[in-house]
């Protein structure tokens, strides 16, 4: 068997630690050994499974099983609180190991160009989705004080967002909310979340399961207007899709709900283009222009109205963030690159691998990685002639660096360890955990400090 393959993984999420067991997987069916090390700028693994699923989603939380799988069978050695570019370089990976597959995903909410997006009282979605889950780089406390919301975009997020707003937080209180998050939300005196989409309902990118669970929330009225069905000649086309159908019926059982009993309302707008925050120091209005379908898509009528809020959320997709020492798209958010391969213009970069939402962009479900990842490594592993070539094997090489340059890094039984400290905090609660917030704790408590 030839000298072992040694890989750097950068981001512990889904896509990374995906990659790595593909990785190990298909270079022990080719006959050779690789080593692998997952470098996480967060103490905790997961990425957005653990800190952009809102906390009252234990199902699609349980793909976490799988993901621990990986991580306590030995295939990678895990090195959390180390970031990219400043605790470790692209340099020392270079001189470490044969290539490094870059899957830092999308963190950052990409950008809604239209006046007033800037106001106080405007926000983007993916901030609050890391308030709500307790990410330890987001201040503890979260503006709540708006009556009138609005919420911009048609897709799983600005529904999870949309439902965190209305949801009564002690419908949360089963759940791993943070206690800071609990008292946020008690102190919050909205009564309207307004959900705006710029196509039809039958043009959602929302799933049957995220609508089906607005309609069960306790005390909370679903208002949606007649005039925007029936408007897209297509409709009975679109209902040939099962998913499009299931959220056809849903949203038709709504409409024959009897409304006003709730001191909470959650309203969909639709066919809905946002045009403008209104305000003078904050925001007072959102004014959007009524749209309506084309042969070739949509356009907008020329009709505009405002409807008063004291606060705009936007949830109109992820953007990602450029690596040090490593190309970007700054137009598409990507690490520019084919079929895996890092691309400097329109040349491969020997070495370098990217998978997972920094390489294609925020598209998709968590599923689509692992098809992702199997098209990086299979490139990875046919590269060899272009591999770098790293000083000899060296166990401790990595740590002795982290420890020469004064970082606290955390390992998989640091995880383990903070793993079970939040489930133990949340079992006097009948909880399944209560998450640990504050980037220090999370440190002392994996390191055993």
């Amino acid at each position: 068997m030839s000298a072992a393959l040694r890989i750097a993984v950068v981001g512990a999420g889904p896509a990374g630690i995906y990659a790595a067991d593909i990785l190990k997987k298909s270079a022990a069916d080719s006959g050779r050994e690789v080593l692998i090390d997952l470098f996480e700028h967060l103490p905790a693994p997961y990425g957005l499974v653990r800190y952009g699923v809102a906390p009252d989603h234990p199902r699609i939380k349980g793909i976490i099983a799988a993901l621990r799988e990986v991580l306590e069978s030995g295939v990678v050695r895990l090195f959390g609180n180390v970031r990219f570019g400043e605790d470790i370089t692209l340099d020392d990976l270079e001189r470490l190991y044969h290539g490094v597959i870059f899957a830092t995903g999308a963190t950052k909410d990409a950008p809604l160009d239209i006046p007033g997006i800037d106001l106080p009282g405007s926000y983007g979605a993916a901030d609050f989705v890391s308030w709500y889950d307790g990410h330890p780089d987001v201040p503890r406390e979260w503006p709540l004080e708006a009556k009138e919301i609005a919420v911009i975009g048609n897709g799983n997020v600005a529904l999870d967002v949309a439902r965190m707003l209305v949801k009564h937080p002690a419908d949360l209180l089963p759940t791993e909310v943070p206690a800071n998050v609990v008292e946020g939300l008690e102190a919050s005196p909205v009564t309207d979340v307004h959900v705006f989409g710029r196509r039809g309902p039958l043009n959602v990118k929302f799933t049957p399961l995220e609508l089906r669970e607005l309609g069960e929330l306790r005390d909370v009225d679903m208002i949606l207007h007649d005039d925007d069905f029936g408007v897209d000649p297509d409709e009975e086309a679109l209902k040939q899709n099962k998913q499009i159908l299931v959220i056809s019926r849903v949203l038709e059982q709504w409409r024959q709900r009897e409304v006003g009993q709730a001191s909470r309302r959650l309203h969909l707008h639709f066919w809905s283009r946002p045009d403008a925050v209104v305000g003078e120091d904050g925001v007072e209005a959102l004014r959007i222009e009524r749209t309506r379908p084309t042969e070739h898509g949509l356009e907008g009528t020329g009709e505009y109205r405002e409807i008063p809020v004291q606060a705009v959320y936007r949830a109109v997709g992820y953007f990602s963030s450029p690596l040090p020492d490593v190309p970007f798209d700054e137009r598409r958010g990507i690490v520019p690159n084919i079929a895996g391969r890092v691309q400097d213009g329109s040349r491969p970069l020997p070495g370098m691998y990217a998978t997972g939402w920094i390489k294609r962009g925020p598209v998709g479900l968590i599923g689509h990685t692992k098809s992702d990842a199997k098209e990086t490594v299979e490139h990875l592993l046919g590269d060899e002639h272009s591999w770098w070539t790293p000083e000899a094997y060296d166990p401790d090489a990595v740590p002795a660096l982290l420890r020469e340059r004064g970082v606290a890094w955390t390992d998989i039984d640091g995880w383990i360890r903070l793993d079970q400290h939040e489930m133990a905090l949340g079992e006097p609660h009948g909880r399944t955990r209560i998450k640990v917030v504050p980037r220090d704790e999370m440190i002392a408590v994996s390191r055993d400090e």
